[in-house]
């Protein structure tokens, strides 16, 4: 076997065994010790950061920051991987900020002169916009690790009653009109609930013996369906015109039951939970004459309260 394609079948072995012996590394490519060993000190100098025991039960190991091999990219997979990482440049916050930036400039370093310029000439003309938000959330990869390892996290949360220690065990994380969320099972309210990122302030792993729940089937997909909470739902009815429609869709996380006619105009009708009454009241407020709701009464009556306080508001301005 070559010595190149040697190494390469070397460096993945590595990683996949995390501790290994020189011997069996031997026997396994039908080598000398010695040759192995020439070629583990190869890999170490290409930055496979690998520690050695001694004694009858050492070896090697690979410590946690493994370096990966190397992958063989099509210039169209590699255009399509930075711009993967670009777009979401627009969040001032990312679970792994530093490490998509790194990724990033390697990705642009080490392509030909020619794959550059396209990427030049590509990236102010394609972009995805998400809404700038000012509080930063500093706390997405430990929420993010939590989920992935099923571990308990202790955060220090902030909400509309005020501040409180809360013990959670993240479901996931999820971004939605610029604002980072965390669905998670809390221990405090013994059910799930959904917590904003930037209302986080401070997160660690629990010291305490509150010991984690198997959630390995709970996911950002279904964690609704596992909540004890009962939602009270109320049918909403709402007639929209083209430009309402469009806004609906750009605009509305779910939309439930959207029916839109040839013309482009369309009607929601569907169930909501009762609780978000208020949030679709203000909504369609904003669409103006783009969207009249027809049910249920209460929402129509919410918007007409505001829409005199409106009124009222600027009567006041103008005396």
């Amino acid at each position: 076997m070559p010595k190149s394609k040697r190494l390469m079948e070397l460096m993945m072995m590595v990683n996949r065994k995390r501790k290994f012996t020189v011997k069996e590394l031997a026997d396994q490519f039908e080598v000398s010790t010695r040759t192995i060993l020439r070629d583990l000190q190869e890999l170490s100098e290409l930055g496979v950061p690998l520690y050695s025991e001694v004694g009858p039960h050492g070896g090697y190991q690979v410590l946690s920051e493994r370096v990966l091999p190397p992958i063989a990219f099509k210039e169209d997979e590699a255009v399509a991987m930075f711009f993967a990482s670009h777009a979401l440049r627009h969040y001032s916050s990312l679970p792994f900020e530093t490490q998509a930036a790194s990724a990033l400039n390697k990705f642009y370093l080490y392509m030909p002169g020619d794959v550059r310029d396209r990427i030049d000439q590509m990236k102010n003309r394609v972009d995805i916009v998400a809404p700038t938000r000012q509080k930063p959330v500093r706390h997405l990869s430990i929420l993010l690790d939590g989920a992935i390892w099923q571990k308990v996290i202790s955060i220090d949360y902030e909400s509309r009653e005020g501040g409180s220690i809360r013990h959670i065990q993240p479901v996931g994380i999820y971004a939605r009109n610029g604002y980072w969320y965390c669905p998670a099972y809390c221990f405090l309210r013994e059910d799930f609930r959904l917590f904003r990122g930037d209302r986080i302030r401070s997160a660690e792993y629990s010291s305490s013996d509150v010991a984690p729940l198997d959630l390995k089937h709970v996911h950002l997909g279904n964690w609704e369906e596992f909540t004890r909470k009962k939602i009270e739902w109320t049918r909403m009815y709402v007639v929209l015109s083209k430009e309402g429609v469009q806004r609906c869709e750009a605009e509305l996380w779910k939309v439930p039951n959207l029916h839109i006619a040839e013309d482009g105009s369309g009607t929601i009708d569907g169930m909501i939970p009762t609780s978000e009454i208020s949030f679709f009241a203000d909504f369609f407020l904003g669409l103006g004459r783009n969207a009249v709701v027809k049910e249920p009464v209460i929402m129509v009556q919410l918007i007409r309260e505001r829409l005199q306080e409106m009124i009222e508001m600027y009567d006041s301005d103008i005396q």
